[in-house]
This record gives structure tokens, C-alpha cells and sequence, in this order.
């Protein structure tokens, strides 16, 4: 019974000792979650920290093929901390909160079975009890009939003893032994009753119970096991979209393009200008006549006097590196002198307008229409302005579409709504989408100008001179005012007024009587283009032409229909194929 006892102890600290792994293991699981989404959270953090803030310069460097590669790979690293988290997230359900449930399940189990063991015990107990009473009163029974017996003999046996005494020795005697035979027949029923709770308790409940607890600490031993298994496999699900993303960061880097990337900065830096011309041998053994190369970037074509230049649209701009040489005469001459000289001269400046824009320049402050820069330079800034313009008219359109609409319900439905509550803002829209088209006709206007000025470009100019010519009128009455002097006369002839017209007429006359281009290719339309300015033609979706000039960089591409019709649509609107073969397909830089 010892024996039993002990090892039946040994069972209980065994199957605690397999409970305490597993929650060893559900910890060692659970921690291993924590640091998967710590290491996610690591992840995103640089992937945030590396990503090009918004609306900055730093956003603009993106373009290029090798910070596009780079931003690829910050996206894919946040993807790849996305699969962290999921293999957090998967450990946390199907292992972690599964074994934590059926811990309390085993627990609840393990409880059940000790205490049916400890009833079965305490049961085989009380019937050994009961056994070893009954046998302990069959033996005084035995021992009291055996005395009784004895006493009745002797008192049969002496002569001086009186017959009722005898008898009732004997009766004495008969009364224990029948108890002795009570009891004997009572420690029988006992044993035999023992015997059965014993075998039972042995070969039945005892070993029901042990393989009950030994289920219960293979089922433990299994789950385990199987929870080890998908703690493996909830890494391997992810190992192919982590694959994945690898693969695109691969990708990525084998889509650097070092050509690409220096064309960009070609484009980005080139400033427009024309190679500076030989510089003149000037002879100091003669009389001095300088004259200026005709291809000379100063593009001087007066006396040889020093002109006063203000501003950034003069084309008389040097190279950087290309310091201009001053006279003796100008080295020695104080400032205040050159500045009074100046304003008494005939300066071929327009108007005090734009003196004043010059003087803001060293000051500075930018001029609105970005004279401060290069051609090329400046050619962009316009654009990317006449972008931001249109944008904000279509934002200011859609507003007044969308106020048009709520005033036809309020007009249909007056119960929603008072239709004239709407007409303030109408009119305001109305004023607003006015004044940002004015701007976008004075921005237009310099672009056309700076277009008309740089080279391969007098095709764009041409398709906005009228624009701009209307806009150059009204700019040069403008003047005109401004030069009035306190006499009431003007300070210029009316000639120099027309210098402010764009310098383009030179390429003009070259294309007026050019022989048509040849054909570079073919072009499908992919949506209808309503061709409603000039130097534009309109094309019907799905429509096939040929086409005569490529995109230069500026969003239009040149076809021909016919002989006689052919003109600009924008590049997005068409599908190009291109003959390699072409002698046209050329590339401006």
C-alpha cells in the first residue's frame, strides 16, 4: 500500500513537471512575439525615416532611377515588417492563445484524476480498516468463548459446586462461543469484501485512473509537439512574400540606369545658352574698333557703348566662368557717376518697371516672372507655375460645379434648402477662376517669350504668339505711361517700344518656307483631343497618324493626317511608334 502510495505521489509531481513546460514553452513562444513586432516596429520606423518628406526638395531628388530604387526598397522593407507582424499575429493565435486555453483544460484534467485516485485510496483504506476491526473482534470473541469454555469445565469438574451454577457456566460458555462464531462469520463476510474492493481497486480503478493521467500527459507531450511544428510553419508561410519582396528590392537595383540618371541632370542643369563666340584681337597699334562676334552670347548690336542691363531676360548674359572686361574708362568711374549717367542716357529699358525688378534682384527678392534664371531654368519654372495655376482653376471649377448642382436642387426642392444663399460664394468662384486665368495668361506669355528665345523651340513659341503678342500691347502701354516725363513728352521714340516684342521672328522667317518633315513614325490616339488653339489638331480616339516630330520635352508631339493637316497633340493622348531607322527621331538636349 506504500508502495503505491509513493509512486501515485510521483505521477502527481510528474504530470505537474510537464505542465510547467508547457508554460515554459508558451512563454518562450510569447516572447518571441514580442520581439517580432518590436522588430517590425524597428522596421517601419527606418522605413518612415528614410522616406522623402513631402513637398520638399528632398522629394524632387526621387526622380532619378537610384533614389527610386532606394524608396522601392524602404516600401518593400515596410512590406517586409508587415510579414513580421503577421508571424507575430499568427504565433499569438495558433500557438500561444491555444496552449494557454488548454493549459486551464489540463489543469482542470489533472485535478479530476488525482482526486478520483485519492477517492479510490481513501476507499481501500476505509475497507482495510473495517477488515482489521472485524478480525480484531473475532479474535477477543475467540478469545472470551475460549475462557468461557474453560471456566464451564472446571465448575463441571468440582464436586462443591452447586448444579445451577454448573449450568449456568455452561450456558455462559455456548453464549460465547456462539459470538466467537458471530464474529468469525462476520470477519469472513469482511475479508471476502476487501478481497473484491482490493482486486478491484488494483486491477480496475487504479490502473483506469493511471491511463486516464497517462492520455492526459501523452496528449500534452502531442500537443507540444504539434505547436513546435507550427511555430516552423508560421515562419515558412511568409518565407515566399518575404521572397517576394526581395525579388522587387532586386528588381529595383537592376532598374538603375546611370544614363538615365545623368540625362536627368542634363535636363535639371542645362541652361540654355549658346556657346560664348572667339573673342576679337583687339589692336591697340591701330585705332581702337572693337566689333563683337555675331554669335557673341552679349548678341550686342549697338555702338559699342556699355548698355545698363537689368534683370534676367537679357540676352547679353555671360558664361559663369566668363568674366567681362571693363575699359579703363568704367574701372575708374565711381558708381554714383555710372548711376546718374544711366538715368540721363536713353537706356533700351521699357519702362522704370523694370529697374525696379533689376534693383530687386540684387536686393534678393526673385522676380515674379523668374528673370533671375537661366533659359532653361526659367523655361521650367514657368511651366511647372502654369501647371500649379490650371490646377487650382480646375479645384476653383469644380467647386462652382459643385455649388451649380446643389443650387438646381435647392431651386427644384426649395424645402432643402434657399437657392440665393449659394450665389455669394458662386460669384466669388467666379472672381477667383478670373483672376488665376489672368495669371495664366501672364505666366503663358513669358513662357511663349523665353520659348521663343531658346533654339528648337520656335514652333511652341509660335503656337502662343498670338497670346502673348495681345499681352505685349498692352505691356508696352503700360510703359509708355511710365516714361511719360513731367513735360508730358516721352522720353523714347516709338520705335524702341517694339523691342520688347519677342526676338523670334529670325526662326520665324527660316520655317515660313521650309520643306514638310518626313515622317518618323506612327501614332495611335487613345483618347479624342479637341485641337482648339493654333498650331494644334484635333484627333478621334482610335484614329492612326503619322508622326513628323517627337516630343522635346515640353508635353506635345507634332503629327500629319494628311498633306495638309498636321499639328501638336499632347504626348499623353497618343500611343508613338517610333522607326528606329528614322533620320527625324532625334533627341535635344
Amino acid at each position: 500500500m506504500h508502495e503505491f502510495l509513493d509512486q501515485f505521489d510521483n505521477l502527481e509531481k510528474h504530470t505537474q513537471w510537464g505542465i510547467d513546460v508547457l508554460e515554459k514553452y508558451i512563454k518562450f513562444v510569447k516572447e518571441r512575439t514580442e520581439i517580432e513586432l518590436s522588430y517590425a516596429k524597428q522596421l517601419r520606423n527606418l522605413s518612415k525615416k528614410y522616406q522623402p518628406k513631402k513637398n520638399s526638395k528632398e522629394e524632387e531628388e526621387y526622380r532619378y532611377t537610384s533614389t527610386k530604387a532606394f524608396l522601392a526598397t524602404l516600401n518593400e522593407m515596410n512590406d517586409y515588417a508587415g510579414q513580421h507582424e503577421v508571424i507575430s499575429e499568427n504565433m499569438t493565435s495558433l500557438i500561444t492563445g491555444e496552449l494557454t486555453r488548454y493549459v486551464q483544460e489540463l489543469k482542470q484534467e489533472r485535478k479530476s484524476h488525482f482526486h478520483d485516485g485519492r477517492k479510490a485510496q481513501q476507499h481501500i483504506e476505509t475497507c482495510w480498516k473495517q477488515l482489521e476491526a472485524s478480525k480484531r473482534r473475532f479474535e477477543r470473541d475467540c478469545k472470551e468463548a475460549d475462557r468461557a469454555q474453560q471456566y464451564f469445565e472446571k465448575m463441571d469438574a468440582d464436586i462443591n459446586v452447586t448444579k445451577a451454577d454448573v449450568e449456568k457456566a455452561r450456558q455462559q460458555a455456548q453464549l460465547r462461543h456462539q459470538m466467537a462464531e458471530d464474529s468469525k462469520a462476520e470477519y469472513s463476510s469482511t475479508l471476502q469484501k476487501f478481497n473484491s474492493e482490493q482486486h478491484d481497486h488494483y486491477y480496475t480503478h487504479i490502473p483506469n485512473i493511471f491511463q486516464k493521467i497517462q492520455d492526459m500527459e501523452e496528449r500534452r507531450i502531442v500537443r507540444i509537439g504539434e505547436s513546435m511544428k507550427t511555430f516552423a510553419d508560421v515562419d515558412r508561410q511568409v518565407i515566399p512574400i518575404i521572397g517576394k519582396c526581395l525579388d522587387e528590392i532586386t528588381k529595383a537595383a537592376e532598374s538603375i540606369d546611370h544614363k538615365n540618371d545623368s540625362q536627368l541632370v542634363i535636363e535639371a542643369f542645362k541652361s540654355g545658352f549658346e556657346p560664348p563666340g572667339d573673342i576679337d584681337f583687339e589692336d591697340y597699334t591701330q585705332p581702337m574698333k572693337r566689333t563683337v562676334s555675331e554669335s557673341s552670347l552679349s548678341n550686342s548690336r549697338g555702338d559699342g557703348k556699355s548698355e545698363p542691363k537689368f534683370g534676367g531676360k537679357s540676352k547679353g548674359k555671360l558664361w559663369p566662368f566668363i568674366k567681362k572686361n571693363k575699359s579703363p574708362k568704367q574701372q575708374k568711374e565711381p558708381l554714383s557717376h555710372r548711376f546718374n549717367e544711366f538715368m540721363t542716357s536713353k537706356p533700351k529699358i521699357h519702362c522704370f518697371r523694370s529697374l525696379k525688378r533689376g534693383l530687386s534682384l540684387k536686393l534678393g527678392a526673385g522676380p515674379e516672372d523668374f528673370s533671375n534664371l537661366p533659359p532653361e531654368q526659367r523655361r521650367k519654372k514657368l511651366q511647372q507655375k502654369v501647371d500649379e495655376l490650371n490646377k487650382d482653376i480646375q479645384k476653383e471649377m469644380d467647386q462652382r460645379d459643385a455649388l451649380t448642382k446643389m443650387k438646381d436642387v435647392y431651386i427644384k426642392n426649395p424645402q432643402m434648402g434657399d437657392a440665393a444663399s449659394v450665389d455669394h460664394r458662386l460669384a466669388e468662384l467666379a472672381q477667383n477662376i478670373e483672376k488665376l486665368r489672368l495669371e495664366v495668361q501672364k505666366f503663358e506669355g513669358w513662357l511663349a517669350e523665353v520659348e521663343g528665345r531658346l533654339p528648337m523651340r520656335t514652333e511652341q513659341a509660335r503656337r502662343q504668339s498670338g497670346l502673348y503678342e495681345a499681352q505685349n500691347t498692352s505691356a508696352v502701354n503700360s510703359c509708355a505711361q511710365d516714361r511719360e516725363s513731367p513735360d508730358g513728352s516721352y522720353t523714347e521714340e516709338q520705335s524702341q517700344e517694339t523691342e520688347m516684342k519677342v526676338p523670334a521672328t529670325d526662326f520665324d522667317d527660316e520655317f515660313d518656307d521650309e520643306e514638310p518633315l518626313p515622317t518618323i513614325g506612327t501614332c495611335k490616339a487613345l483618347y479624342t483631343f479637341e485641337g482648339q488653339n493654333e498650331g494644334t489638331i484635333s484627333v478621334a480616339e482610335g484614329e492612326m497618324l503619322y508622326v513628323i516630330e517627337e516630343d522635346k520635352g515640353d508635353g506635345w508631339t507634332r503629327i500629319r493626317r494628311n498633306e495638309d493637316e498636321e499639328g501638336y497633340v499632347p504626348t499623353s493622348y497618343v500611343e508613338v511608334y517610333l522607326d528606329k531607322n528614322a533620320k527625324g527621331a532625334m533627341t535635344y538636349i
